[in-house]
């Protein structure tokens, strides 16, 4: 049987990135049912609503919806059940260091298999006040304004042609 190679991204959580200001990402393993697996590699899955905690010296993901497989029977998983995560020692140190600051979440940012093994791209973030969100966008407009008249003066042409 011919393992699976590389990256098959499965959700994405696009809006994280705008409400939060992302200090650092660390790639974590999901343990999984088979049936939640199923459904994963049918490339269904939402992380929205989703956040990471630390109880008792695990890191658990909560909210994460990974709907039911419709071949399944009885053997059927629940949907928004909270899913054990995989670090390593000095990386779950580091995110229980992290979480006791003020105003610091832990927040997936995508879902994806890499090489057949399920994982989850979690980011320690700060969330954003509203004005930040309106900077950052206009931060952006600005720079997107000053790349298009670059390409302009390079091409020759001109605002009165």
């Amino acid at each position: 049987m011919v393992k699976e190679v590389g990256r098959k991204l499965v959700a994405q959580n696009k809006k994280a990135r705008h409400d939060y200001s992302i200090e650092d990402v660390y790639e974590c393993g999901l343990v999984l049912t088979g049936t939640e697996v199923k459904s994963l590699r049918l490339g269904r899955a939402s992380l929205i609503d989703g956040f990471a905690m630390i109880q008792d010296g695990e890191l658990w993901l909560s909210g994460v919806h990974i709907p039911e497989y419709t071949e399944a029977t009885w053997t059927n998983h629940t949907p928004r059940r909270d899913r054990k995560l995989l670090v390593h020692k000095d990386e779950l140190a580091r995110l229980v260091a992290k979480s006791k600051e003020g105003g610091l979440t832990l927040i997936p940012l995508t879902l994806y298999f890499k090489d057949g093994k399920a994982k989850i791209e979690l980011a320690v973030a700060r969330g954003k006040k509203s004005h930040d969100k309106r900077a950052a966008l206009l931060e952006r407009e600005m720079g997107r304004e000053a790349e298009r008249e670059v390409s302009r003066r390079r091409s020759g042409k001109s605002e009165g042609r």
